[in-house]
């Protein structure tokens, strides 16, 4: 097809238009990038608030962070893609359309089509030698992130390690936290008081403490080690190792509450509240061991049995 040479101006101011037009487009993109990459930071911790509200495990607190960073990070990779992929189609564009002007076909005589033909044997050997030179090269569009990549697992392996510390560092702040127990003595009746530990503290320690507290009124306690003292809790029998930050980290329930609530609520149920599930927390009681054995067949005792971490109750 022959163009005159007014049209050829004017598709050339119109390619001009359209690539000033992909540049500024290009540009504002990448400027948009930048601004998005000085605020990533910020966007990553509101994310990351927003995710560990309460108390998480370590596992979860690192696996949370690097989720999102991960996602952040990918999006604007795929910006950045998506920016080059079209870049590169309108350079393509550009090339094939400058090929088409500069050799019109004017003529389709013998002669014509000989030297076509040899202008088609110098291209074909001029690209064989330019890819011989080039070798294969990288497409930017493929997704390659699931590859491995040493220097990308470096940095994943240094934050979570980071993340590790920093949790480290807000579990003891929790472990320091004041606790405080309301607890009742149990020997028949019941005792109410109230102590003060800290959330790392364990039940050993506990009942330690408690028995410095009842010695002066109770013979029985003042006369028994710490180890001939029971702590039960929704009628089940904390064993002494266990601590308090542990039960709360956990979420442990008991048969009759969750053990890791020491607010008290009066041990008064009605007929109508034993169907409705409710989280309340009773106060715990503290019991010689002597006075257990003698009456673990008699109501309340009766119903006790020794924790264990990993069986489910309360559903």
């Amino acid at each position: 097809m022959l163009y005159g040479s007014e049209g050829l101006r004017n598709k050339e101011r119109s390619e001009r238009k359209k690539i000033q037009e992909l540049k500024n487009k290009n540009a504002k993109g990448q400027s948009g990038l930048l601004q998005f990459g000085s605020s990533s930071s910020e966007i990553l911790e509101t994310a990351f608030k927003k995710e560990t509200v309460g108390l998480v495990t370590r596992e979860q607190y690192v696996e949370k962070r690097v989720n999102i960073r991960t996602k952040i990070e990918e999006e604007e990779k795929e910006k950045l893609q998506k920016l080059q992929q079209e870049e590169d189609e309108l350079q393509l564009q550009k090339l094939k359309k400058r090929k088409i002007k500069a050799n019109p076909r004017l003529s389709f005589s013998e002669d014509f089509e000989n030297g076509e033909e040899e202008e088609d044997g110098e291209d074909k050997n001029k690209e064989s030698n330019m890819f011989g030179r080039r070798g294969f090269g990288k497409d930017p569009t493929v997704e390659t992130s699931f590859l491995p990549d040493s220097e990308r697992e470096a940095e994943e392996q240094a934050e979570r390690e980071r993340l590790r510390k920093q949790w480290l560092r807000e579990q003891e702040q929790i472990k320091n936290e004041a606790l405080e127990i309301t607890y009742s003595y149990w020997d028949g009746a019941g005792h109410r008081r109230v102590m003060q530990v800290r959330k790392g503290d364990t039940i050993g320690e506990f009942l330690r403490a408690v028995q410095q507290q009842l010695a002066p009124e109770f013979r029985e306690v003042r006369t028994t080690s710490v180890e001939n003292l029971l702590y039960v809790k929704e009628d089940l029998i904390i064993p002494h190792q266990h601590s308090f930050y542990e039960l709360i980290v956990n979420k442990a329930r008991g048969k009759s509450g969750p053990l890791f609530h020491f607010d008290v609520h009066e041990d008064v149920r009605t007929i109508a509240d034993a169907t409705i599930e409710k989280d309340e927390s009773h106060a715990g009681k503290v019991v010689e061991r002597h006075w257990y054995e003698k009456n673990k067949h008699i109501f309340p005792a009766s119903r006790w049995e020794k924790w264990e971490r990993y069986t489910i109750h309360g559903d």
